[in-house]
């Protein structure tokens, strides 16, 4: 059920993110998202009800819309054509990579 309530946060607020993502510039918009991403999921802790959290993760949704392709875009300023797909590379890498250490790190917390 979050995870649906999510999707259609990021679902609606996608395209609008990246109109305004090419309007403020990647660089500007990609922290915009970072800040308001991380003050919702500092709310989603403090959630008493779960009408909160439904309300969070939707908001958490509207806030992570359009990272993907602000980072992808951003990736296209940074290296040139012949080296940008070493680099998206590198970026999809981490989330699988990140997987592997955050599961080793998180059995060592708990």
């Amino acid at each position: 059920m979050l995870s649906g309530i999510f999707f259609i946060g990021y679902f609606f607020f996608e395209v609008p993110s990246n109109m305004n993502m090419h309007k403020v510039g990647a660089w500007k918009w990609i922290a915009r998202i970072m800040i308001s991403w991380g003050l919702v999921v500092i709310l989603k802790g403090f959630a008493q009800t779960t009408m909160h959290l439904y309300i969070l993760r939707f908001l958490l949704g509207v806030a992570e819309a359009g990272f993907f392709p602000g980072i992808i875009l951003y990736l296209t300023y940074l290296f040139r054509a012949r080296e940008r797909g070493r680099a998206t590379a590198v970026f999809l890498l981490a989330l699988p990579i990140g997987g592997l250490i955050g599961a080793h790190v998180s059995t060592w917390v708990s």
